[in-house]
């Protein structure tokens, strides 16, 4: 084996993507000593993208102060890439655990986030990557979409910053004051999620509950994004409904459509793009990758069905290393995975699996190396 390139997920409560790229090398290293090792960390939108990009690419971590989800005044954060690219990961400023046992998505804002999005602009960011994942919110980025300049107006044509419980005053939204250099941004939102802006799997009903939303909540907010919907359909002629992925984050999917003109994509799709994937990729003899449990889900495109697909191209074989493995994934075989084993070496429950987490890696590593090694790959 001459070259290897590692682009695995992280193993969600066990292992990270950079610590998992680490015992891959180690092992491959010990069975190929001159083997060319390229590790590209992946991050799914949530916490950690940022710092997954710039271990990736290298960069600068850019520090400030912004408004959290309840309005206070919180560090936060993005990288800013050598090519310009600025990363921002919502949770940085909404996230879930910056409002710890403080849940309301009726009331919690995404207001910091626009100020990233700004600060990123007027530092002369080229183009913008924004992660929406871990959010406690629940206002469709109205508050990101604020501090950028655009205008929530009510009925009584009063300008207002608009949270889950208040959507239902908009009556107007005005994005002619938007920030020029916000508008003139490119911005890609990484979404790994297809579910709509209302209705029973839209924003509210599956992702309130675990924000701090009862049922009573839960349908008032989601009536109050029918509302937002119609709004935004009659005056800006976007039909947030009819996106996939537009209830991500509290409906920030459909705000980052709507108000920024975003492009929502997979995030194994944005990583591979800003990565340069297809380069990195070059004259490799094999592509290890992976994630916690691959399932029937794993098939819509996430990370090792992404990386699969884009490796078959390129006629150069997957080897996906996961956690488990669920039914219904011989699918996976055709998008371009040679192979799926997995971790779980003894059958015991997570909660006991978790802890053995990086041994069974590594001594799973062991095996297939020692496996190829017979076989001459």
């Amino acid at each position: 084996m001459k070259k290897a390139v590692l682009i695995p997920d992280s193993f969600k409560g066990t292992m990270s993507s950079e610590c998992i790229i680490r015992i891959m090398k180690e092992r491959i290293l010990a069975y190929n000593p001159g083997c060319e090792i390229v590790g590209i960390p992946v991050a799914d939108g949530g916490e950690g993208s940022v710092d997954a990009f710039l271990t990736a690419l290298g960069g600068e971590k850019i520090r400030l102060k912004t408004h959290g989800p309840w309005n206070e005044m919180i560090d936060s954060f993005y990288g800013m890439l050598p090519d310009g690219t600025a990363v921002i990961e919502m949770a940085a400023s909404a996230g879930l655990p910056q409002v710890g046992d403080r849940k309301d998505p009726s009331a919690t804002t995404t207001y910091g986030v626009g100020e990233l999005i700004l600060d990123a602009a007027r530092r002369g960011a080229k183009r913008l990557v924004i992660g929406l994942g871990g959010s406690a919110t629940n206002d469709a980025g109205c508050g990101a979409a604020a501090a950028c300049g655009v205008r929530f107006l009510d009925a009584d044509g009063a300008s207002f910053i608009p949270v889950g419980g208040t959507l239902d005053r908009i009556v107007q939204i005005d994005i002619s004051g938007m920030d020029e250099s916000v508008k003139a941004l490119p911005i890609t939102a990484m979404c790994d999620i297809d579910n709509p802006f209302y209705g029973p799997s839209g924003a509210a009903a599956v992702f309130g509950p675990q924000k701090g939303a009862d049922e009573k909540m839960v349908a008032s907010l989601d009536e109050k994004m029918k509302h937002l919907a119609t709004v935004v359909s009659d005056g800006l002629g976007t039909e947030l409904q009819e996106i996939p992925g537009s209830g991500a984050a509290g409906g920030m999917g459909g705000g980052m459509k709507a108000f920024f003109g975003a492009e929502l994509k997979m995030g194994i799709d944005a990583v591979l793009e800003i990565t340069g994937f297809e380069k990195l990729a070059e004259g490799a003899d094999v592509i290890f990758t992976g994630e916690g449990k691959i399932d029937s889900q794993s098939l819509r495109g996430k990370v090792v069905i992404g990386v699969a697909r884009k490796a078959k191209t390129m006629g150069i074989p997957v080897i996906a290393v996961v956690g488990d493995i669920g039914d219904g994934i011989e699918a996976a075989y055709d998008e371009g995975v040679a192979g799926i084993f997995s971790t779980n070496r003894v059958a015991v429950p997570y909660k006991e699996a978790r802890l053995r987490a990086e041994s069974d890696m590594r001594l799973t590593m062991d095996n297939l190396l020692r496996f190829m090694r017979t076989m001459s790959l």
